[in-house]
């Protein structure tokens, strides 16, 4: 056989396929972002991706410390000098969160006006204006108290970060991969909320002899917040395919479902982040003795704790709705919730610290498992709906905006919480009113939650949703 009939009778031998590179213009926007594409993936985007999660995760997580950064101090602030009342203390630990809620839906879309990058650095930054100026404002007790409302309120700018941060993830990552990517940030920020509790308390009375260093509660945080900026400008990526789908939201708002979803996330993610921001009051007015335990020259708060379990509960609510389905997860949680909260108002006129904190816990933990039921539920329900408007939008793209705005709506239940309670406290000197009305709250909650969606008949529970 000549040579060239064996060049003929050869298959030519496929050149090994090159790792695939970032297409990617000056302010580092990457115009050739494909996930979906497995080469795509596992060359270049995985490690990207991770990449930008992980600061993704560390400016979330300082978003929502500064966020619940009254919660904390506020109880300080009679010890060190300031003439407040109850119901002034209450305003100062509850603003942080209507504005938070509010700026939630801006949020959503920044990620696509300006991209992923560049909204992180400018949300970063925006977390100096509430923490710088708390650590000014605590220095004086002579600062008027609506200078201290208004400064409380840009703690707000904190609580937004969750719905861009969530919103810029999400186009980072496949399908396949995107509820584990999106759970790590929401458990990652929610981590805020505990870690602030835990530090502040140390930082203001370690070394501070007879007087408290209230403005360590701000100074802080300034280098993290500093650091986050720093990360997000020379690590993070602007996608230029991460569009904002306002059509999809406008769609999304006419649908009842993303109204009876929201009013059961107020219950669900209103109490995690209402509890959170008033767990170290109730503990400072029902069980002062137990307010602080002192470390050497540091005083330590348990109040972290119920933030704390919170947070780490909320994936597995997640993994069970998956398994059992997100409905019957959701009203099991809100049985608990309720027989829990009845539990506090019949054991505290008890007077014991032991079974408050562990009850409270238990409420934290169920609060945690009913988010990440609730939100597994969205998908799901609006993919069900048998009403078609014939308004062009597809169900996905309802979803994909609902996931955002809900959390939004959700998060007006950390304002609530903390006004009944301190209107309850003021009116009656007690607390118990308040509790008798989340118990209430709670009651009606698992009823919506069947009646919508495990009422016999009905097709979200022919399907388990």
């Amino acid at each position: 056989m000549s040579t060239t009939d064996r060049t003929a009778t050869t298959p030519p031998v496929a050149p090994e396929r090159q790792p695939a590179t970032l297409d990617m213009r000056p302010g580092r926007w990457v115009d050739n972002w494909d996930s979906e594409n497995l080469h795509f993936w596992e060359s270049i985007g995985r490690r990207t991706a991770k990449t930008n999660l992980k600061w993704s995760i560390f400016a979330e997580f300082l978003g929502f410390v500064v966020w619940q950064l009254w919660s904390v101090t506020a109880v300080f602030l009679p010890q060190a000098g300031f003439d407040l009342s109850t119901s002034q203390v209450f305003w100062l630990i509850s603003i942080p969160a209507l504005v938070g809620a509010t700026l939630r839906i801006p949020y959503t879309f920044m990620i696509a006006r300006f991209g992923g990058r560049n909204w992180t650095i400018a949300s970063a930054l925006l977390l100096l204006i509430p923490a710088v100026g708390l650590a000014l404002a605590v220095s004086n007790p002579a600062t008027p108290f609506a200078v201290l409302l208004f400064l409380a309120g840009t703690a707000g700018f904190g609580g937004g970060n969750f719905a861009s941060s969530m919103a810029n993830i999400t186009y980072f990552y496949p399908d396949r991969e995107k509820g584990w990517a999106l759970g790590l940030n929401a458990a990652g920020g929610n981590l805020g909320a505990a870690v602030v509790q835990l530090i502040v308390p140390i930082a203001v009375t370690v070394f501070a002899a007879t007087a408290l260093n209230l403005p360590m509660a701000g100074w802080i945080w300034v280098p993290f917040i500093l650091l986050a900026a720093f990360g997000a400008r020379k690590y993070m990526h602007n996608l230029s395919h991460a569009k904002g789908d306002i059509t999809g939201a406008v769609a999304a708002l006419k649908e009842k479902h993303l109204w009876v979803i929201s009013f059961l996330y107020i219950g669900t993610f209103g109490s995690f982040i209402g509890f959170s921001a008033v767990f170290p009051k109730l503990i400072a007015d029902t069980f002062p003795e137990f307010s602080t335990f002192s470390i050497v020259s540091a005083s330590l708060s348990l109040s972290f704790l119920g933030p704390l379990v919170g947070s780490l509960s909320r994936p597995y609510g997640g993994k069970l709705a998956d398994r059992i389905g997100g409905a019957r997860i959701t009203i099991v949680s809100f049985a608990v919730m309720a027989l829990i909260t009845v539990g506090v108002v019949l054991t505290l006129p008890l007077g014991n610290f032991w079974v408050f904190l562990g009850l409270f816990l238990l409420l934290f933990t169920a609060s945690g498992i009913a988010n990440g039921s609730t939100y597994k539920m969205i998908p799901t329900v609006f993919s069900l709906q048998s009403v078609d408007r014939n308004d062009g939008v597809s169900a996905e793209r309802k979803a994909s905006a609902a996931l955002g705005l809900i959390s939004a709506i959700g998060a007006y239940g950390g304002f609530m919480i903390p006004q009944a309670l301190g209107f309850s406290a003021s009116t009656t000197g007690a607390y118990n009113a308040a509790f008798i009305g989340f118990v209430i709250a709670y009651v009606v909650m698992m009823a919506v939650t069947w009646f919508f969606y495990l009422r016999p008949g009905t097709v979200f529970a022919r399907q388990g949703v």
